[in-house]
């Protein structure tokens, strides 16, 4: 997943997602310059921080 694609999924603006991913811990990997999520890593992010 993009930065765009998480942002939409968390219901949450791009700048939060840029601004808040290594404070929050999103499970990001940088990919060359860009960030990418798995899926699964994030539904488990958000599972451990009590979120549905």
């Amino acid at each position: 997943m993009t930065v765009d694609d998480v942002a939409e999924y968390l219901n949450k603006p791009q700048s939060w997602v840029y601004g808040n991913w290594q404070r929050e811990k999103i499970p990001f990997r940088k990919v060359g310059q860009a960030l990418r999520c798995r899926p699964s890593d994030l539904d488990k992010w958000l599972d451990e921080q009590g979120a549905e």
